[in-house]
């Protein structure tokens, strides 16, 4: 009866996976049981698949080389061309005019969305002034933060306006907004909204 109750213990810490190795019992060395409790394994823990790790991470998971962006008060999204080459982000701005308000410089410029011809005129303090590499000459950006989102984030973040009209979309997300907040997977393409 002792050695049928050893076994019993045995075969179900076997079958539930806490055993590591083998466990051989002989009839000379069995030990003597009173009563039985009941066997509890500590739990397993389960692999995380890429998806999962990158949402535990990463506010923004695992995102493609598109994803819609709001820029408000404009109410449509634009689409925004996900670039981790790129160090920062820039914007299709339009009517570009330097003012001074305060002694202070500002920027006034439009930004339209080509999807739905809505546009909004922005006024924004100069952040900073950047010079572009081109391959035939440099050129002068203007610099200043703006309030993007993007997912589920909310990121006053600093964009260089641009004139992207020759490019299929009017943004531009670099490496200041995804870096520690996304993994890209460029196979993918509008998956925040």
């Amino acid at each position: 009866m002792r050695l049928k109750s050893l076994f019993v213990i045995i075969f179900s810490f076997i079958v539930s996976g806490c055993a590591q190795q083998p466990i051989i019992v002989t009839p000379d060395s069995a030990p003597k049981i009173e009563k039985t409790e009941p066997i509890t394994c500590p739990p397993v823990k389960k692999e995380l698949t890429l998806s999962q790790k990158a949402k535990e991470n990463y506010s923004l998971g695992i995102i493609g080389e598109v994803e819609p962006v709001r820029f408000p008060p404009l109410k449509g999204a634009l689409l925004a061309r996900i670039d981790t080459g790129a160090a920062g982000s820039s914007i299709n701005a339009q009517n570009i005019q330097e003012f001074e308000r305060e002694g202070k410089k500002w920027i006034s410029f439009e930004v339209v969305n080509p999807k739905t011809g809505e546009k909004h005129l922005f006024e924004k303090r100069l952040y900073k002034q950047i010079s572009i590499k081109r391959q035939v000459k440099k050129e002068e950006r203007y610099v200043v933060l703006m309030m993007v989102h993007i997912g589920k984030e909310k990121l006053n973040i600093p964009f260089s306006l641009a004139n992207r009209e020759r490019f299929d979309y009017p943004v531009l997300i670099g490496r200041n907004i995804i870096k520690g907040r996304a993994i890209v997977d460029p196979s993918l393409s509008r998956t925040l909204y």
